[in-house]
């Protein structure tokens, strides 16, 4: 558990875009005792890095080797928060997602399980698939879930494999909705509609999105649960350390808005006439788009959570003029004006 500012903490997938929100956070609060494991590869997600204030630092993989060979090797944690993961919804290896997925995440669990450390894993909205079944994280009967996608399936697969083992009810998952803000460039693709859409913006003035290819919904108007990294963030360490937390938990806004009312908060926040094109959506993703999601929230505020919710339009706001338009990561904040 999350003790003190002195308990030390572990957080997986530490330079990319959640995790090293959750280093930020947790330097918020005086807590710098933290070993950060991450691939840094090639792209530019380091940069997250060097506002940060962590003790030490692994490669991802060294990290399972060393507790494979010797559990012992990188002594006690109070508290593991896994967010490594290979996040690309468009990924076709499907080998690689289990591995890095379902596998990794896996023995990392027994691992932290075996030395008592509070284990807080990264699951997805996405094992959700179409929410046509619903998307209530109080339903047990999660074998029902259909995935649209090989990233969703390799959550949903150790959802499932954590739940026979009995061990959710002595972990935490969490089923991250549409989180966006600071620190996500990295992404490539998979990076927010708010990232995208300020290159566009900035560059022609306008914003493409893509049209609607049902009936039932116009142009735009598809929704999605938007949540700000901040936000994220303090939830999942509210789930951290709760101690009668245990189980599958939604972070999400608990509201559903438009592609429409997303778009409009951006030219807001960069003081600019809304300018929309709808273009056609690609037909490989036609039959894995999600047309609604909605985060049910009831759960995690029973455990707890008691914090309002930044509103699109301020998180939007905060997300443009505080970072994007100054290429700033969290910890780069400009300090307060004596």
């Amino acid at each position: 558990m999350l003790k003190s500012s002195d308990s030390r903490i572990l957080i997986t997938g530490g330079a990319g875009f959640i995790g090293s929100a959750l280093a930020w956070e947790l330097n918020r609060r005086g807590s710098e005792n933290i070993v950060i494991a991450d691939r840094l590869g090639t792209d530019e997600k380091w940069r997250n890095l060097v506002p940060l204030k962590f003790a030490d630092y692994i490669d991802g993989i060294d990290l399972l080797n060393k507790i494979t060979a010797n559990p012992d090797a990188l002594g006690r944690f109070d508290v593991v928060l896994h967010l490594g993961a290979c996040s690309a919804t468009t990924e076709k290896d499907s080998d690689f997602l289990m591995r890095n997925n379902f596998d990794y995440t896996r023995q990392l669990c027994q691992w932290a399980m075996a030395q008592r450390a509070r284990f807080v894993y990264a699951s997805s909205a996405a094992t959700y698939g179409d929410g046509s079944l619903g998307m209530d994280d109080t339903n047990d009967d999660i074998q029902r879930l259909r995935p649209l996608n090989m990233y969703g399936y390799s959550k949903h697969l150790f959802d499932l494999h954590a739940k026979r083992q009995g061990w959710l009810r002595r972990i935490v998952g969490l089923k991250y909705f549409n989180v966006f803000g600071p620190n996500e460039d990295h992404k490539a693709d998979m990076r927010s509609v708010v990232h995208k859409a300020f290159g566009q913006i900035t560059s022609t003035g306008r914003l493409s999105l893509f049209k609607s290819h049902r009936p039932d919904y116009r142009d735009g108007e598809q929704k999605r649960d938007f949540l700000y990294v901040k936000d994220a963030v303090r939830m999942t360490l509210q789930l951290a350390q709760a101690p009668l937390a245990a189980g599958l938990y939604n972070l999400g806004s608990g509201t559903a808005q438009t592609w429409v009312d997303l778009a409009n908060a951006i030219f807001a926040a960069l003081g600019r006439p809304p300018a929309i094109d709808f273009i056609d959506m690609p037909e490989t993703l036609r039959e894995k788009y999600q047309y609604f999601t909605c985060a049910d929230i009831a759960r995690i505020r029973q455990s707890g959570y008691a914090d309002t919710l930044t509103p699109l339009t301020d998180s939007v706001r905060d997300y443009v003029t505080n970072y994007l338009q100054h290429d700033r990561r969290l910890g780069d904040e400009p300090s307060p004006k004596a």
